[in-house]
């Protein structure tokens, strides 16, 4: 069975996107799962997120290993060499994280530029393009990961092209907002439009040793994050927030999945695979003590009803990793 690699993406900022795959991290590893997190956001919050900055520091100041996504692409960059061997942090045994970088911005320009060289069959170009994708390949070879999560930026530029046709899953963080559904509108299409190309450029291939990734970025659904609860029902987001809800549904199978319409109610789609609640003060919580909010004790500032909260939590977040693990079919080996 093959390792599920999932992109975690949208070109609207704002939408909680890192916290997302953080948590997502911190639950797949508490249910026994081997997890690989990959940086792959130039602004590297994912990593700032996971790591303490004494050791952001030794990393990015002090030049010390493990490799970041960055350096691992430089000896394709300087023409001296393929990517170099990623050596992962390991966050927990069985939860590494391949470090993000913020020069990894750099790369942008590489990566456009080699686009089109692909189209002539130029092997470097394959190289550069697919080099995403040869780290995450060469890290499950190390790691031997049940799944694997990337954090991508929001944009619809060069370096995301070439994470997403790294990726097998794509799930699509929302927030219940206009903008997103706006941005839905150019993310779908996007999409199809970066697989056929990528499809007509591995044709072109011109090393028989070179192995491509597929670009399957096979949608399994959306979740909907940071909405407000109704004041007298819990269960309910806000009803500022309600009116862009409804929308959801159409929206994403009109443009992600290129589907007809259909009068779907979010609480009954398929494609939903969660309504994320706004934590409120618990984030801050878990930002500064650098673990996801259900892991939040009474030592970290969480009393009262904060407890309660992060409680509530790991059974949101639990609900919603499984649910992703079956849409991806990502199990432990005892369980395949």
């Amino acid at each position: 069975m093959s390792i599920p690699i999932i992109a975690f993406f949208n070109n609207k900022g704002g939408v909680g996107k890192t916290s997302l795959v953080y948590h997502l991290a911190w639950m797949y590893h508490q249910l026994g799962l081997r997890v690989i997190a990959a940086d792959l956001d130039p602004q590297a919050n994912l990593t700032a997120a996971f790591l303490e900055e004494e050791r952001l520091e030794e990393i990015w100041l002090q030049n010390n290993r493990p490799n970041t996504i960055y350096r691992c692409v430089q000896p394709l960059v300087r023409g001296v060499g393929d990517i170099a061997t990623p050596q992962l942090e390991d966050v927990r045994p069985g939860l590494s994280l391949l470090v993000g970088d913020l020069f990894l911005s750099g790369f942008e320009d590489n990566l456009s530029t080699e686009w089109p060289g692909c189209m002539d069959r130029k092997e470097l170009s394959f190289r550069m393009t697919s080099a995403f994708w040869r780290l995450i390949q060469r890290s499950m070879a190390m790691y031997s990961p049940n799944v694997v999560l990337l954090d991508l930026g929001p944009n619809l530029g060069a370096i995301n092209r070439a994470a997403m046709i790294a990726a097998d899953y794509v799930v699509v963080p929302l927030s219940p907002d206009l903008f997103s559904l706006q941005g839905l509108q150019n993310l779908g299409p996007t999409l199809r439009r970066w697989r056929l190309e990528w499809h007509e450029r591995t044709k072109k291939n011109p090393s028989h040793d070179l192995k491509l990734p597929t670009a399957k970025m096979q949608p399994v659904g959306y979740v909907v994050q940071q909405h407000l609860q109704h004041s007298s029902r819990p269960d309910k987001p806000a009803k500022a927030y309600q009116r862009w809800i409804d929308k959801i549904p159409n929206t994403y199978r009109r443009t992600i999945l290129d589907i007809p319409e259909t009068e779907q109610d979010i609480s009954d789609d398929v494609y939903c695979l969660a309504l994320v609640k706004h934590y409120k003060s618990l984030m801050p919580l878990a930002q500064t003590a650098h673990k996801p909010i259900f892991q939040l004790t009474s030592a970290d500032g969480a009393v009262g009803g904060s407890i309660h909260a992060a409680q509530n939590a790991y059974q949101d977040f639990e609900q919603l990793a499984r649910k992703i693990a079956r849409n991806c079919k990502a199990y432990k080996k005892n369980q395949a």
